[in-house]
């Protein structure tokens, strides 16, 4: 039997999980100080996973040549973006605006691999003057997935974890496909640990801040064991600031 098949996805979702925002980007790069947005994503889903109200995504121009590497993960060419995209700096604070809000409201705000997102956005921020953004609950179905399944073996990327908790991706590295997928995943999630995850969002942010730590500490000790014995990994969650 396959692994996904071996829980029940009918148990009660948690009240945090019925009304969430998603969050992803799509990038010229890995390094999370230096990298520019080209495309992102930050849309309301519902109890169902189905988008609310409008599906906001937002093609930039970063600016810079969009390196091979990362085109082809994400389709945008430098051309596609000088031809098609908006002005880096008036995209970033439509979309600092738009997640302002959710937090505003109160919604968690998924993100798979938060740090990744939101460090790229904060930086991003201060390179265009603009203010960087104070985040509320912030989900990372990724540090849940690791912290609860630790022993779960094979890789844990999103297409991974969509595959394993039945969630549909079909266009992967598209920003509004992978934000989509990843809020799915989260309520996936929490309906598998309902009985075992903190009761609200707040909470599950802060579990997820020591969940983090210890993984990150795991790690570390690993590579230290097997690689290199002065390895160090990075740590911080949801931001990682130098």
């Amino acid at each position: 039997m396959n692994d996904q098949l071996s829980f029940d996805f009918n148990t009660t979702m948690p009240e945090w999980a019925k009304q969430i925002a998603v969050f992803d980007l799509e990038t010229t790069g890995l390094d999370l100080t230096d990298a520019r947005i080209v495309t992102a994503c930050a849309v309301e889903l519902d109890a169902s996973g189905n988008v609310v109200g409008t599906n906001s995504e937002w093609l930039a121009n970063p600016g810079i040549e969009i390196p091979t590497q990362a085109s082809d993960v994400h389709g945008v060419t430098t051309e596609i973006a000088v031809r098609e995209g908006r002005p880096a700096d008036v995209v970033i604070a439509e979309l600092l605006a738009t997640l302002r809000d959710f937090f505003a409201r109160g919604l968690p705000v998924v993100a798979y691999n938060a740090p990744y997102d939101f460090t790229i956005l904060h930086y991003e921020a201060l390179r265009h003057g603009l203010e960087p953004l104070k985040l509320g609950s912030v989900i990372d179905p990724l540090v849940i997935d690791k912290f609860k399944d630790k022993y779960r073996k094979g890789k844990r990327r999103l297409e991974n974890a969509a595959e394993f908790y039945q969630v549909p991706l079909e266009d992967a590295h598209n920003a509004t496909a992978d934000a989509v997928a990843a809020g799915r995943v989260a309520q996936a999630i929490a309906k598998r640990w309902a009985d075992e995850l903190p009761a609200t969002a707040g909470e599950l942010h802060d579990a997820q801040i020591r969940w983090s730590e210890a993984i990150d500490a795991d790690f570390e000790s690993y590579m230290r064991r097997s690689v290199n014995p002065d390895f160090t990994a990075t740590r911080g969650w949801p931001l990682k600031l130098a």
